[in-house]
């Protein structure tokens, strides 16, 4: 029963999405009727721009964040985890404090910086930030994996000659899969969904992502209809189902082994 409460909502948004629009508005708990797939042939190109273009913008958004966080954060755990320098302990202080800053208190400092160089409208500001190791959250997780990792392997690729970086890049980031796995599938999920960000930084529809789209579809101006938002936010949500099933493996794996209970 636990189960059909759940998934109740996300069944009868997919059965509303097929009803012809002035059935919508009517339906019950569990609306009758014919099946039809206008909502998704008109749906998709309501907007001045059709849904391709935002699904292929969050697909560049999401696979740019990947790779930042990827990169930047192993980087950055590593140096924090291994390296020992002066005022170590309170840069990793630092790190975690910013855990504890809600993300609004950032928003206009941020949003008049990218405006100073002139990064509105571009991905820049979605994606620059991942690539200066700015999610603390996955910094600590690779840092506690890290520390796990017998340093003994350290020891001996330096007697053979090795430096830090080749270390890192030879020896620690592989042995970070676990962690690099959970990293990657949370980074895919939470920027594809991200819906703040892109609204305030995108204005121009052409670089629209899925959820901005999404509400834009909100707007009066479209002379759109519910049974039309319901379908692409039906469309929506294939990307990541098909990416959970396909990772789902890696999901389990990487939470298990990293500690996220």
């Amino acid at each position: 029963m636990a189960l059909v409460a759940m998934i109740y909502p996300l069944l009868w948004m997919i059965r509303l999405s097929f009803l012809p629009e002035s059935e919508v508005a009517n339906a019950g708990l569990w609306p009758e009727g014919i099946w039809t797939g206008i909502n998704y042939t008109e749906g998709w190109s309501t907007l001045s721009v059709d849904f391709t273009t935002f699904f292929l913008n969050s697909a560049v958004v999401a696979i740019l964040a990947l790779i930042g966080n990827l990169l930047a954060c192993s980087l950055s755990a590593y140096v924090l985890a291994r390296l020992r320098f002066r005022l170590q302990p309170v840069y990793f202080g630092v790190v975690i404090a910013t855990l504890l800053i809600p993300v609004h208190v950032l928003l206009i400092p941020q949003y008049l910086t990218f405006s100073y160089i002139g990064a509105l409208n571009t991905f820049i500001p979605l994606v620059l930030p991942k690539f200066l190791a700015t999610d603390a959250f996955f910094v600590f997780l690779m840092i506690q994996f890290v520390r796990g990792i017998p340093r003994e392997l350290d020891q001996a690729a330096f007697m053979d000659g090795a430096g830090y970086f080749r270390i890192y890049w030879s020896i620690i980031l592989p042995l970070m899969r676990p962690a690099l796995a959970t990293t990657a599938i949370f980074t895919v999920i939470w920027t594809w969904n991200d819906f703040l960000g892109p609204l305030i930084y995108l204005t121009r529809t052409s670089l629209y992502t899925v959820p901005v789209a999404l509400n834009a579809l909100l707007s009066t101006d479209t002379g759109f209809g519910t049974g039309r938002l319901l379908a692409m936010s039906v469309l929506s949500l294939v990307p990541l189902v098909i990416f959970f099933f396909v990772a789902q493996k890696q999901i389990l794996e990487g939470i298990s082994s990293s500690g996220l209970k």
